[in-house]
């Protein structure tokens, strides 16, 4: 429910703040059961728009864990593609084929990363699919994210590629307060943690 009387970017540091200790409230066992519980609805999705070519990324502090998906569409010869933080333009992503997990290490954020490698970057109009993290999302598909601006802007450069939220069940909301720059989602897969 929102709280009319805050302003609107005090209503999302309020959510940020509580979504974010929902999430890390789930225990281990939680989290494997959501991360396995939307394997199969993203398949579907990757089957029906035809993807090759799927950006993902690495679950953070309770995010969802896509990486279930991740190993299942690297056995179908998808191709795969983590963010990297750009290193010159700030709030800015790109996005590396990744292969294992022997090729990741942490960014200045903590979040795991391919090596930056420009022969294995990928152009933005080439992405089939995006599948991306978030704070919390409302039942209209609208994403409240880390409050980086990186996904929005992404997606400002990319509006025809297919983007797909991944959550948690307990981050949703019946509305959330939103702001110019937010970029609605096409799709959302909520994944129930028991």
């Amino acid at each position: 429910m929102l709280n009319t009387s805050l302003s609107s970017s005090e209503q999302r540091r309020l959510l940020r703040q509580a979504m974010k200790a929902k999430r890390l409230a789930l225990s281990d066992a939680q989290q494997q059961f959501a991360a396995n519980a939307i394997l199969p609805h993203i398949l579907t999705l990757v089957e029906q728009y035809q993807a090759q070519h799927i950006a993902f990324y690495q679950a953070f502090q309770g995010e969802i864990s896509p990486q279930p998906a991740i190993d299942r569409l690297l056995k179908q010869g998808k191709k795969i593609y983590l963010p990297v933080l750009h290193p010159f333009s700030a709030h800015q992503l790109l996005f590396i084929a990744y292969q294992s997990p022997q090729d990741l290490s942490p960014n200045r954020f903590g979040i795991l990363e391919p090596r930056l490698d420009v022969r294995k970057v990928l152009p933005f109009e080439q992405l089939d699919m995006l599948f991306l993290p978030l704070v919390a999302c409302d039942k209209q598909g609208n994403r409240l994210g880390m409050g980086g601006g990186f996904y929005d802007r992404t997606l400002a450069q990319i509006p025809d590629v297919v983007s797909v939220g991944l959550a948690h069940r307990c981050q949703q909301v019946e509305q959330l307060p939103l702001e110019s720059w937010d970029m609605p989602l096409q799709h959302l897969i909520l994944g129930e943690s028991e």
